[in-house]
């Protein structure tokens, strides 16, 4: 089957590394798979038989126009059409829609946050009025199942899947480090400014530990760096900016920090608990509680209570064999979202779609 997947770009983030898995899989299954981009930039190693086709080409400076008027021209040559197109956040789901809608193309957006995030009014249009001409529109949870269903769409429940292998062999020391992960540019979204400020006197007390944060964003890194000389503080916080070996720092760090304010389905916690990483994160409207259970294999926060957080990273610090046993059992509990379980879900869909 000929599968397109839709998106503005693949220079990083959750949402992306998701596709390119997906990508990746169903090329290995032996579907004919083309990632089309309107941005250039490439973080992530792409499968050698995924057609990349990129429509940066325009002079027009809206980029939504510019991008629909580009995609309706691919698609105008029938060679080029796919059996579907999967597109992949708001603005490519709006464009997609339109145009796969036009030449008869099945369409599939996908949402990869929750529906109480802040929107522009633009993704408040294609909620409204856009979705419901979709074939299918996936959420991440059931908790958006219902919002989007009042909109009049189609939705289907599908989770992101692990990315990672989940680790065999459990049994060797790790270094005393707290690790966040999430692009700096949105450290209000991902919380990394509270965190920087509520870890100030667990580091205090626990001079042997260390906090260190992955992601890029100049902007973002410049105003919580000055967090970090204010709270003096700069011996024990590091940014280590975007890395493409997350995989291994999650293997060599001890504790895993969810600090966001929202999220759809967090993929990068699902990383860190394949990697045997203790997960302690805010439970925040969606997603952590779907992954976490709490007290057993890992700690749930009350939403952004910056006083629990202390006395949660505070427990599991000093803690060993809490540590111990909360990482053993969460490397018991990914298979529900293990590539080959999320797989099976598509390929129910497409069924659903009768693509299949």
């Amino acid at each position: 089957m000929k599968i397109h997947f839709i998106a503005s770009s693949i220079r990083g983030g959750g949402a992306e590394r998701v596709m390119v898995l997906l990508a990746n899989e169903f090329t290995d299954l032996r579907h004919e798979v083309s990632i089309i981009t309107f941005n250039k930039g490439q973080f992530y190693d792409l499968h050698p038989q995924i057609n990349s086709v990129d429509l940066h080409q325009g002079f027009i400076k809206n980029h939504t126009i510019r991008s629909l008027i580009n995609l309706y021209s691919y698609y105008f040559k029938r060679k080029n059409r796919p059996a579907v197109a999967i597109a992949l956040m708001p603005r490519m789901n709006l464009i997609s829609i339109i145009v796969c809608k036009l030449y008869g193309i099945k369409i599939i957006g996908c949402e990869h946050n929750n529906h109480l995030r802040l929107v522009e009014p633009l993704t408040k249009f294609t909620w409204n009025y856009i979705y419901r001409f979709a074939n299918m529109i996936t959420v991440l949870t059931e908790f958006d199942r219902n919002f989007f269903e009042r909109k009049k769409a189609n939705v289907v429940v599908m989770p992101n899947p692990c990315s990672f292998d989940t680790l065999k062999n459990n049994s060797h020391n790790r270094e005393k480090t707290i690790l966040a992960v999430g692009s700096l540019n949105r450290y209000k979204t991902k919380g990394f400014d509270n965190l920087l400020d509520l870890i100030v006197p667990v580091l205090n007390n626990n001079p042997e530990w260390n906090l260190k944060i992955a992601g890029g964003g100049e902007e973002g890194f410049q105003i919580l760096n000055q967090m970090v000389q204010v709270n003096q503080i700069q011996n024990q916080v590091e940014f280590i900016g975007f890395v493409d070996n997350i995989s291994e720092l999650m293997r060599t760090y001890d504790i895993f920090c969810l600090s966001s304010r929202h999220e759809g389905l967090p993929m990068v916690l699902l990383e860190a608990m394949s990697q045997g990483m203790v997960c302690i994160a805010y439970d925040c409207k969606t997603g952590p509680s779907e992954i976490i259970d709490h007290n057993k294999n890992g700690l749930l926060i009350e939403d952004q209570n910056q006083k629990e957080m202390q006395k949660g990273l505070d427990f599991l610090i000093n803690n060993d064999k809490i540590r111990k046993n909360y990482s053993n059992n969460a490397l018991k509990n990914l298979d529900r979202f293990s590539i080959t379980t999320i797989i099976n879900k598509w390929n129910n869909l497409f069924k659903e779609l009768n693509l299949l």
